[in-house]
């Protein structure tokens, strides 16, 4: 009779050796590996995350009853798994795929590994649907696709996050799962972004997964892969596209540097250990656009990363920097100049750029970042001066107007078919004769008059996406018999 074996129900026994705060020295289990579950007592897990001669070495994920040296843990050889579903949309869950928003249990749909391998080359395709963000500099100038990286990095307190939220926000409608990751960030900074999201009813198609300043060094590591592996769930399964804000991977670097040295791996460049660099490349390497045998879905990922003064050539910036497509440097200077969003367009680039861009937009945008450097550049060189020319007058105003164009309100996304109105606007010269100071007034009385009385000329341009000969004409008619009548 031949013997079966099931290697589901194999288990190998070990103890606990030491216990170094979330690091648990194992001694006995020979067969394990890196990313493994396993159990110490009844009710606390941990996740294999390194070996050396005499011990495999565990990370704490789930506290239940305290631990000791020479209690018993066992093993399987299952891989870390969590729960993921179509049912966590609209709610709140901590690293581990539990609800903590007090709405009951979630029905998951299958389980899924953290530790995921991220898709190969030939299983992706370009990059090639644009994202709208909502925010005008970025749309314009660095736009961003579905299955892009776009990195978000800037001192703390200037506005990083807002361009993330209105980025989640102007996923309405648009058929895309946002998840907003928050990694090791304090309680209040939480809840500022969870009443954006109830406020702006992001819960119908979002997900907030969390580990706070307050929670345990495991789960702030693994809350990053965690909510990629909810999103692999409706890319792979249901071939849909998600946005991932990872707020942010500076949070989650300290984290790992202070893994590390609890595991006594050697310290390198600014006290982080060597294998920072695949920590974080393995996983925004899980974002990218599927092939249509594959699902056709995609993960867009926006890391945000904080610097110190503005230095973006430490350890953890440039790392970011070089594995992924492009990024959103905000400046603490324009902040306090009070241009907003304080966008750097001199730092900022997107390695997709304009494959993405509406046709309208890309036609209509293609000198803006250098008429807005070169009057950044002419307001400083006027500074010192008592008097200007004319000439030189003309300048700067133009300049104002185009930094009013670019300017807008936190919270408050702008649809993609108006900034082809407002670039429109400024490109045609109706915008010439206004006071910089009256120009989004102008504008906003604008779009609302074109809402009501030109609805035909706007549907004709959502649906193609480009200016043609006779959209040209309507909106040059439009302009002519609305602008005038601006008060």
């Amino acid at each position: 009779m031949a013997l079966k074996i099931d290697l589901l129900q194999l288990k190998e026994r070990g103890r606990i050796a030491e216990v170094k705060q979330d690091i648990v020295h194992v001694h006995g289990l020979a067969n394990c590996m890196n990313g493994q579950l396993v159990r110490f007592g009844r009710d606390t897990e941990g996740v294999v995350v390194g070996f050396d001669e005499d011990y495999a070495l565990a990370l704490i994920v789930k506290e239940g009853s305290p631990i000791k040296p020479g209690d018993e843990v066992t093993s399987t050889i299952d891989a870390f798994t969590v729960p993921v579903g179509e049912e966590f949309i609209g709610r709140h869950v901590n690293a581990l795929c539990m609800p903590i928003d007090g709405k009951g249990p979630i029905k998951e749909s299958r389980q899924a590994p953290i530790f995921a391998v991220a898709p190969s080359v030939l299983e992706r395709v370009p990059v090639t649907e644009s994202m709208t963000t909502g925010t005008k500099l970025v749309d314009m100038m660095t736009p961003i696709g579905r299955g892009q990286r776009e990195l978000i990095i800037g001192d703390r307190m200037t506005g990083k996050t807002t361009i993330a939220t209105d980025a989640m926000i102007s996923q309405k409608g648009a058929g895309v799962v946002c998840i907003y990751c928050c990694i090791g960030k304090s309680e209040a900074s939480l809840n500022r972004v969870l009443e954006i999201i109830e406020n702006r009813n992001i819960w119908e198609y979002g997900i907030v997964i969390s580990a706070t300043a307050a929670d345990s060094m495991g789960k702030q590591y693994l809350v990053p892969y965690v909510a990629s592996s909810l999103a692999e769930y409706f890319m792979n399964q249901l071939g849909g596209d998600v946005l991932i804000v990872f707020d942010d991977l500076t949070k989650h670097a300290w984290n790992y540097r202070q893994i590390s040295l609890l595991l006594e791996r050697s310290p390198g460049r600014d006290a982080y250990p060597g294998d920072i660099f695949y920590v974080h490349s393995q996983l925004v390497e899980r974002a990218g656009k599927m092939s249509p045998e594959n699902g056709g879905g995609s993960i867009t990922h926006l890391p945000i990363v904080e610097t110190i003064q503005g230095d973006v050539t430490g350890y953890i910036p440039s790392n970011t920097i070089s594995m992924t497509d492009g990024q959103i440097y905000m400046s603490t200077q324009l902040f306090g100049e009070g241009f907003k969003p304080a966008i750097d367009t001199g730092l900022s680039v997107s390695r997709i750029g304009s494959k993405v861009q509406w046709p309208a937009i890309k036609k209509l945008s293609g000198m803006l970042r250098l008429e807005y450097v070169q009057y950044k550049e002419l307001e400083k060189l006027t500074r010192i001066k008592a008097g200007v020319s004319e000439e030189v007058q003309k300048r700067l105003t133009r300049g104002q107007i185009v930094a009013e164009v670019l300017k807008q309100d936190a919270d408050n996304p702008i649809p993609m078919l108006d900034q082809v109105i407002w670039l429109f606007g400024f490109r045609e010269g109706y915008m010439d004769d206004t006071a910089p100071a009256q120009v989004r007034e102008c504008m906003e009385n604008f779009l609302a008059r074109l809402r009501a009385s030109g609805k035909s000329t706007l549907d004709k341009l959502e649906e193609v996406k480009d200016i043609t000969d006779e959209i040209q004409e309507e909106l040059d008619e439009h302009f002519r018999r609305l602008w005038d009548s601006n008060p």
